[in-house]
């Protein structure tokens, strides 16, 4: 299976091809079972082969640009009449026209699943929304899950700060009687104090 980025790339490569004025621009699926070797054929043609030159040069400028990529490998540059750019999961054929029809990739290739821009384009948007739509449940999984971590340290914490406030209130409790039971304790001892100087006088 192509992945988006794959299909990103032909589209920007289909895209300039039609950009250098290329003709007939197909695009064809290959059957699995039939090509191991890529997914894709970029299959299009100029009328001169200065043109074709001007087209693989517009195809490889944009994926470099665009994707940081160059071509596996570039054959027939110099002649012009069938330029070839291997980007492993999909290659670019650019032809003249005697040149297409003699070869016949497209008649070669009969299991292949032909696919127009336009196609390729709505079916990359509907990848494209499906990774989106994968994605926010992806991040509400994991906000759920940190929650779920986050809420039982709050309640411990929580826990921790009650209890130490309990022992604080007790203990505080527990101090201000002894204070009353010593302050009574040294107005007593006062009292008798006198009481005994009293006698000694008499």
């Amino acid at each position: 299976m192509a992945t988006v980025e794959t299909k990103k790339m032909l589209a920007v490569a289909a895209d300039a091809c039609d950009s250098k004025k290329a003709e007939d621009i197909r695009i064809l699926a290959l059957d699995p079972s039939e090509s191991a070797l890529t997914d894709y054929f970029l299959i299009c043609s100029g009328t001169n082969d200065r043109q074709n030159v001007a087209i693989a040069d517009e195809v490889e400028s944009r994926l470099k640009k665009e994707f940081g990529t160059l071509p596996n490998s570039v054959e027939g540059r110099r002649q012009g009449e069938w330029v070839l750019l291997d980007y492993v999961d999909f290659v670019v054929h650019i032809f003249l026209p005697e040149k297409r029809e003699y070869y016949g990739l497209e008649r070669l290739k009969k299991s292949a699943t032909r696919l127009s821009v336009p196609d390729l384009n709505t079916e990359l948007k509907k990848k494209v929304e499906k990774v989106r739509a994968k994605a926010p449940a992806k991040s509400a999984a994991k906000k759920s899950v940190k929650t779920a971590v986050k809420t039982p340290a709050k309640k411990t914490a929580a826990k921790k700060a009650a209890s130490v406030a309990t022992k604080k209130s007790a203990s505080a409790a527990t101090k201000k009687p002894s204070i009353k039971k010593a302050a009574a304790k040294t107005a007593a001892q006062k009292t008798a104090a006198k009481k005994a100087t009293s006698k000694r006088k008499k």
